[in-house]
């Protein structure tokens, strides 16, 4: 009875704290929540005030078991879960199931897994928050109650196995309102005009863009032979300087990372989904082996909508920033961020590296390929925001050209002149940023100019932007959907649910989500909005901050919503889903083959059924050739839901494997190569791996 019993979600957080704790402590992972409520039916008793019913599944029946003589054969119980609601919630699920009655349970709570943050979360040990369970709680029991009420009503009106989440549902209607403003956009021709002009006849040439009339009066150029007519009397102009405007600009840098930052940015730099974002993130704050020092924690809580960040990482950062680079890198006095969302917990801080001075190129060896990447972007972003801020001249010349009319033409140029934070680090934009011209020749008011030649660029206006990973999440951060811990989650679950699709990097709505949205949208207006959803989390949050009980604002939320959902099931008319088809004929009778679902998801058959009963499994095309018999190698799905990749000549032949086959061939022996850990390469044949080359087709993932 002399061990200290800690509970926590995963074996490598456990590896990190006993590396920490040391002796006199005993360590249990829980895998997750050990309870939920039951699949296939509904879990909650409306009837009696909405009381959950959880069980523990099948699964972890053995785990609970054990989890329970573990507790028994303690002295005491730290729960050291996850610090958010989530956690919370499964610390609780663990004390209800594992702990007796006359046992006292110790939640402790830390940020970042360090030597310090640990210790001290252990001496400040408190009861379980049951203000954050409820909040959790009641988030549970709202999805499960919108959830298992709508999907009955999806399969009786549209197609079985549908289903639909509260705020999941949300996230499609954003995408299906974008998409339906790309089909109802129309392009607007207009014209782009530069002129080319010099100081003198041989040299300091330059280009300046046309604006319109000097007076401030537009001229829109809509067609060529409008384009043409100014082109003539550019031509025959006489240019000279209107003014010449100098302004010194300073761009300071970006806060440190929060989720929402994290993940947008990820996809921006590095291409990674939100899932996979915090997957990595989660394995660099519960812990890594690094050397000498052994398993410890890389990154703080990689969960928070906040900025904050602690007195002593500042005053590290600055020390490094100042040993590093010199003291005129760093600004007058440390930055401190203040955080935009009105949700924000403040109690919580930034993401951040928690030791500045363990630079990702000393740690590179110990981290697989996207570990390091990622670690690399969360600790330059550190740094960079305590660093001085970028010093730039921006100078912009207007130009009079006189012909007759009076014309204004404009050019500018952008110079560095100290590099200040993005010597490290730069933050990436989602919109393409316009180009600043390298350098102008010395131009003053009154300067006469030499025209030299005349550029004109036809051009139309372009469709709004698909929502790509980044400015998805970004809108849902804006508009107050979900919170830090939701953005992958609601992510990965409309694509599962093939509501929407990646249509070269950016979010594209399906046929079934459409159809699935307008019946929703019809339906249950109030639930599938942005302002009520946004409303919803509020009120979560005012169940954790004690202002709500969640009786009250589950009960506030079902009644309209069951007065909603009883007029649908009486008025809502099914709906004919058209079948997609696949692009290639029936090889029995010629007619189209169309993608079907059945029971076991998608496969595909032929058009002309009943008449012709020919089907096939789903198979998406890779064009990589089998290394066996030179067939196509198709992914497909197994028993267990897994995807993997198999000759399409199967069973003639069998070849499968479960790493992504590349196009091109192994440059050691010709064999097949394949993906493997995130973004690299390694042969089927021979033991050739390396690094996987640069996809450029993603640079176009938003077009």
């Amino acid at each position: 009875m002399s061990q200290k019993l800690v509970i926590v979600e995963s074996p490598a957080k456990a590896k990190t704290l006993l590396k920490i704790l040391g002796k006199g402590y005993s360590f249990k992972a829980s895998l997750g929540h050990v309870r939920d409520l039951p699949r296939g039916q509904m879990g909650v008793d409306i009837e009696k005030g909405f009381v959950p019913k959880y069980i523990i599944p099948k699964a972890k029946i053995k785990l609970v078991n054990e989890l329970k003589q573990a507790v028994k054969n303690s002295s005491a119980v730290y729960l050291a879960t996850d610090p958010d609601r989530e956690g919370e919630a499964i610390a609780w699920h663990l004390a209800e199931v594992t702990v007796n009655n006359n046992q006292t349970v110790h939640r402790v709570v830390f940020r970042e897994i360090t030597s310090d943050a640990v210790k001290q979360a252990f001496q400040q040990s408190r009861e379980i928050d049951m203000r954050l369970v409820d909040a959790q709680q009641a988030r549970r029991i709202l999805d499960r109650l919108v959830g298992y009420s709508i999907s009955p009503l999806l399969w009786k009106k549209v197609r079985k196995r549908l289903s639909a989440g509260r705020v999941q549902s949300v996230a499609v209607k954003i995408i299906v309102d974008r998409e339906r403003e790309i089909q109802a956009f129309v392009p607007v021709e207009y014209w782009n005009i530069d002129v080319e002009l010099s100081k003198t006849r041989d040299k300091d040439i330059f280009r300046a863009n046309f604006i319109g009339y000097i007076d401030g009066k537009r001229l829109d150029l809509h067609k060529e032979r409008e384009s043409n007519q100014l082109i003539k009397e550019l031509k025959k102009a006489e240019y000279s300087v209107l003014k010449k405007n100098v302004k010194k600009v300073t761009r300071q840098p970006a806060p440190p990372f929060t989720t929402s930052t994290l993940q947008q940015e990820a996809w921006r730099k590095l291409r990674f989904t939100a899932k996979q974002t915090m997957a990595i993130a989660q394995q660099l704050y519960e812990g890594l082996p690094v050397g000498t020092e052994g398993s410890v924690g890389l990154i703080t809580y990689m969960r928070t909508d906040s900025t904050r960040v602690a007195a002593s990482a500042i005053e590290e950062t600055v020390s490094y920033i100042r040993e590093k680079y010199g003291p005129g890198f760093l600004p007058r006095r440390p930055r401190v961020f203040s955080t935009r969302s009105r949700t924000a917990q403040e109690a919580h801080e930034a993401i951040r590296p928690t030791r500045v001075a363990r630079e990702p190129g000393k740690i590179k060896k110990y981290l697989n390929t996207n570990q390091f990447r990622l670690y690399d972007l969360i600790w330059k972003r550190m740094v960079a925001s305590q660093m001085a801020a970028a010093l730039f001249d921006n100078t912009t010349v207007d130009i009079r050209a006189v012909n007759g009319s009076e014309y204004l033409l404009r050019t500018a140029t952008s110079v560095n002149t100290f590099e200040g934070f993005t010597t490290l680090y730069s933050e990436s934009k989602d919109e393409v940023e316009v180009e600043v011209k390298a350098s102008l020749p010395p131009l003053e008011k009154g300067d006469e100019l030499v025209f030299r030649d005349v550029f004109p660029e036809q051009r139309f206006t372009q469709p709004p932007l698909r929502y790509t990973e980044a400015t998805l999440v970004k809108a849902l951060e804006q508009n107050g959907i979900g919170r830090p811990s939701t953005y992958a989650p609601i992510l990965s679950t409309i694509q599962d649910r093939e509501y929407v699709t990646k249509a070269g990097g950016g979010f594209q709505a399906t046929e079934l989500g459409m159809t699935v949205n307008d019946l929703l949208v019809e339906y249950f207006p109030d639930i599938i909005n942005i302002a009520f959803t946004a409303g919803m989390e509020e009120k979560l949050d005012g169940i954790a901050n004690n202002e709500f009980k969640w009786p009250d604002v589950i009960r506030d939320f079902y009644t309209p919503f069951d007065n909603d959902l009883k007029k649908a099931k009486e008025t809502a008319e099914k709906v004919k889903l058209q079948d997609e088809k696949t692009g290639e004929d029936c090889p029995k009778c010629g007619k189209p083959l169309v993608f079907k679902t059945g029971r076991f998801g998608k496969f595909v058959a032929c058009s002309g059924y009943p008449d012709c009963k020919y089907t096939q499994s789903f198979q998406v095309k890779t064009g990589v050739n089998c290394p066996r018999c030179g067939k196509e190698i198709v992914q497909r799905i197994s028993k267990k839901r897994k995807v993997f990749y198999g000759c399409s000549g199967y069973p003639d032949c069998d070849f499968a494997t479960y790493l992504k086959p590349l196009p091109q061939p192994c440059p050691q022996c010709g064999g097949l190569l394949t993906q493997f850990r995130g973004k690299q390469v390694k042969c089927s044949r021979c033991e050739y791996t390396s690094k996987m080359p640069q996809d450029k087709s993603e640079e176009k993932a938003r077009k």
